[in-house]
């Protein structure tokens, strides 16, 4: 699978509510596998909102395969998936099959061929008995599952994953991180986790809303995890200011 030209930003900043959460971003991501790192609250989520074109910049540019992602959204949800750390906040359905059919029906295929689409998909990931399940009877390992198996039924060519091994159990974790690595698209993955990014092609460090460090991946979570444990060396954690 040919990866397109990648994620631009040039000089993006984003406010919510009048507080500046990203700050003057400018980067050019093209590589297969990219992480962004940073401590909690440094704008990852908020980073990997503007990629997706959930939310649009307050001053500068985002762009996608060389589209604005927030302005045309028919074109971004073609080319863009994201999985949210939370599967529940991303569940609408009560059923396996409806969940993953729903995408399909919306991007205007037929009651039959989202169906269709959506059972191929299940048999593909070894996970064809789900079809009829009750999403309740998941477990949170099943249903991050499920929630990536319906983004992958859009074929994006591009995947955001915020901290998809939050609360998952070893092993749970441990499938999935193979699912992931196993993926012929381009995955760009957010976590606090230095270990969770391990072998990405490009890291970003995001500090306070801006950029630290971009580069090769093995060094920048070199650098952070050194940095990190700096911290922790100090009481970090009774500055209210953060």
């Amino acid at each position: 699978m040919a990866l397109p030209a990648g994620l631009f930003l040039g000089r993006a900043s984003l406010a919510v509510a009048g507080r500046t959460v990203l700050s003057d971003l400018t980067l050019h991501l093209t590589a297969r596998r990219i992480g962004i790192v940073g401590r909690n609250g440094s704008g990852k989520t908020s980073l990997l909102r503007l990629m997706a074109g959930l939310v649009a910049p307050t001053s500068g540019q985002v762009r996608l395969d060389g589209i604005d992602p927030a302005a045309d959204r028919r074109a971004a949800l073609a080319r863009v998936g994201i999985l949210f750390q939370n599967p529940d906040h991303q569940i609408l359905f009560p059923t396996v099959i409806e969940e993953v059919a729903f995408g399909l029906r919306q991007a205007g295929r037929s009651e039959a061929e989202a169906e269709a689409a959506a059972r191929a998909v299940l048999a593909r990931h070894g996970r064809g008995h789900w079809a009829g399940a009750a999403v309740s009877a998941l477990s949170q390992g099943q249903r991050q599952m499920l929630c990536l198996m319906s983004v992958l039924a859009m074929a994006p060519a591009t995947l955001l994953l915020d901290e998809p091994f939050a609360a998952l159990d070893l092993p749970t974790r441990a499938r999935l991180a193979r699912t992931i690595a196993a993926l012929p698209e381009r995955v760009v993955m957010v976590s606090h986790d230095p270990a969770a990014l391990a072998g990405m092609d490009r890291v970003v460090w995001l500090e306070a809303g801006r950029v630290r460090r971009e580069g090769p991946g093995p060094a920048v979570l070199a650098e952070f995890t050194a940095a990190m444990a700096a911290v922790a060396e100090t009481d970090a954690d009774t500055d209210l200011t953060r």
